[in-house]
């Protein structure tokens, strides 16, 4: 679905009610004067795997930014279960239920995977056990491995050591940003893999991704931004067969 006309609003808003995380309207950048953001909407239903894609430059990681405090709003809400947690600091909202993993530097090299696990469950020590439990069922590599450091690892490994990380927390919502980004393709096939079953755990997933074909292959609902608004979205199985969508944004990878 386009978005733009008064009526696609309405119905976007109505959809969004009681949404786990809901950002409406968001104008943000990173410098005074010039916005990233123009207006951005998006919101996550408890359970939903939600993808954004989108051109470079179109503002896709600034949005994820925006929803955890790392780059300021100056207009527009970002509501957690119905709370308005706009511009607070990361570490409230990740005490609140947001993980976030970035895209790069997502881990401490010098650290054990064990030790890193710790570093995502300091504000609530007591619960690391019954977390790390949780963290190996999904990687069960990271449980063998847990005394290993993180800087030996493969690209890909790290990725599921700051994916893990982030879970520590038991968040509502866990928002990745290029998870793919720099990995070979056996490696993004398996963060895709892995995004599934997190998801499928119980964990609503918002991810930014690059590789558009395949983000919208795994996701319930998907966004696709240009110029820091949204431009469509559906479905991830409609935006893949929107002809609209594949001319100005897929490409050739639609038809892959």
């Amino acid at each position: 679905m386009a978005e733009g006309t008064p009526s696609e609003r309405e119905t976007h808003l109505k959809a969004a009610e009681g949404a786990v995380l809901r950002a409406d309207d968001l104008i943000a950048g990173y410098l005074p004067g010039v916005n990233i953001l123009n207006g951005a909407d998006l919101y996550c239903q408890e359970g939903e795997l939600v993808g954004i894609i989108g051109p470079n430059g179109a503002g896709k990681s600034t949005l994820l930014k925006a929803c955890f405090g790392l780059v300021k709003v100056g207009s527009g809400t970002v509501k957690l279960k119905g709370q308005d947690v706009t511009n607070q600091r990361a570490d409230v909202l990740v005490s609140a239920g947001i993980g976030f993993v970035p895209q790069s530097n997502n881990v401490f090299p010098s650290l054990t995977i064990e030790e890193n696990l710790e570093m995502g469950s300091f504000q609530r020590p007591k619960s690391f056990d019954k977390q790390f439990d949780f963290v190996a069922s999904l990687f069960p590599t990271l449980a063998d491995r847990r005394h290993q450091r993180a800087g030996s690892l493969s690209g890909g490994e790290r990725q599921m050591v700051a994916m893990g990380r982030a879970l520590m927390m038991e968040p509502s919502v866990l928002l990745l940003d290029e998870p793919s980004a720099g990995l070979s393709p056996v490696m993004q096939d398996e963060v895709f893999v892995q995004t599934r079953r997190i998801n499928r755990a119980g964990v609503s997933v918002v991810m930014v991704e690059q590789n558009a074909r395949r983000c919208l292959q795994i996701c319930d609902r998907g966004y696709v931004l240009d110029q820091g608004r949204n431009a469509y979205t559906a479905s991830g199985e409609d935006l893949m067969s929107d002809p609209k969508v594949i001319e100005l944004y897929l490409g050739t990878l639609a038809k892959a």
